[in-house]
């Protein structure tokens, strides 16, 4: 794998490891498809949401309740797995979240799938499998310099695509093998990992565990700006994402009319784009700057938002913008991450990360519950399409304002910069 690599220890200034140089990027792989296979069973209740609605006779609002509880869950709980990362590591977190995901996933599969209230009760469980995010970035940061971190932290973005992977094989393997079969499938990948983690992965050189209680940590994050910055940028980016890949399915049938299985697979495409556009956001923050990848990305969202709250034919108008959309929202999620990786001291990156992971999946958990009482109040989605671009534009001022200044070397501090930035 090449030469050794030494990294300096924290306080003696001499190498404290030798690792192999290809490290790093047996380690990002290995995040990366943790992230992947816990997202693919965390979005397994979203692709069969028309059938449990058409099944158990579900109203618009239960329906979007159903997808949204696990993006609830998932959401809030990075707040403590980001901290726990930041004092145990990812190579104790990774497995530990994977097992746990484990349970409710054969729950669904085997029993509770036959009640509303069942559901939601494994659903709520589903949401441990949402936490991973926070988990792989204040890991892969403690393994890359600050100049690659962009690319890195976009690269392992790219595991959110076990959500397309849900979406394209969840309906198909119901129907051929039953329901239980997807649960099962991804709980056996889901040990695998949790197993496979456990022996390959490993700390960077020189790391050090933060000393503070957890509770002074989450109130010392709570006080960087960049915290509350980076949270309002990824509740919109990423949680246009989030919201579009659990109501997508629901929207292409109520508005155009089309089948369980084309909705999916579409919904698998607008991901998919999404997923190859992060690390292609992350890139280019590295070479450009978060804040313009950001600005662009938002101004993008804001007019195909706006194009589409007209119910515009899908093809070719509505595909274009759906498409538009989806290139935007994952080119801006791996943007904010790069302007966390700027901004956050070292020793609170899980911290911001669970809190910033979780204003994203906040921001998808409440457009699904917006559209679907819109839909049930107005019978159309316009308006609920109209107000995402109304945020997206806002959020582009915002960027294009507040956070550029933020951003200024010679504010980087006031943001909570990490200590190795370069000061003016």
């Amino acid at each position: 794998m090449g030469r050794p690599l030494e990294r300096a220890g924290p306080r003696s200034g001499g190498p404290v490891r030798t690792e192999p140089a290809g490290r790093p990027v047996v380690m990002l792989v290995m995040a990366t498809l943790g992230f992947a296979v816990n997202f693919w069973a965390w979005a397994l209740l979203s692709p069969l949401g028309p059938r449990f609605k058409d099944a158990l006779h579900l109203g618009s609002l239960e329906q979007a309740l159903l997808v949204a509880v696990p993006v609830l869950v998932g959401s809030v709980g990075r707040i403590p797995v980001g901290a726990l990362t930041d004092r145990f590591g990812g190579r104790v977190m990774f497995p530990l979240v994977s097992a746990a995901t484990i349970v409710p996933v054969l729950y669904l599969g085997l029993a509770g799938h036959s009640s509303i209230g069942e559901l939601e009760l494994g659903g709520f469980f589903l949401g441990i499998g949402g936490t991973a995010f926070a988990v792989g970035v204040p890991f892969l940061n403690q393994w890359f310099p600050p100049e690659r971190r962009g690319l890195a932290i976009g690269v392992f973005g790219v595991g959110m695509g076990g959500t397309a992977i849900s979406a394209l094989t969840t309906v198909k393997m119901v129907d051929a093998w039953g329901t239980a079969t997807p649960f099962a499938v991804s709980a056996i990948l889901l040990a695998v990992y949790a197993v496979a983690a456990a022996l390959v992965l490993r700390e960077a050189p020189g790391r050090t565990a933060p000393t503070e209680p957890l509770v002074q940590r989450l109130v010392g994050t709570a006080r960087l700006r960049v915290t509350w910055q980076a949270s309002a940028l990824y509740a919109v980016v990423f949680g246009g994402y989030v919201a579009f890949s659990v109501y997508l399915p629901t929207y292409l049938k109520t508005e155009y009319g089309l089948g369980p299985a084309d909705a999916a697979n579409r919904m698998a495409g607008f991901v998919v784009l999404a997923v190859v556009m992060r690390p292609v956001g992350g890139w280019l923050s590295d070479r450009l700057g978060p804040v313009r990848v950001l600005t662009v990305s938002l101004g993008v969202v804001t007019v195909g938002a706006a194009l589409q709250a007209f119910a515009l034919p899908l093809m070719p108008v509505g595909t274009v913008a759906f498409l538009a959309m989806a290139a935007a929202l994952g080119a801006g999620s791996g943007a904010t991450f790069a302007l966390v990786a700027i901004l956050a001291p070292a020793d609170k990156v899980g911290a911001v990360t669970g809190v910033v992971g979780a204003a994203g999946g906040l921001g998808g958990f409440v457009p699904p519950l917006v559209m679907g009482s819109i839909y049930s109040a107005y019978g159309g989605y316009g308006i609920g399409l109209g107000l995402l671009s109304v945020v997206a534009v806002a959020a582009a001022v915002f960027t294009a304002t507040a956070v550029r200044r933020a951003a200024q070397p010679g504010r980087a501090a006031d943001s909570g910069a990490a200590e190795t930035e370069p000061k003016p």
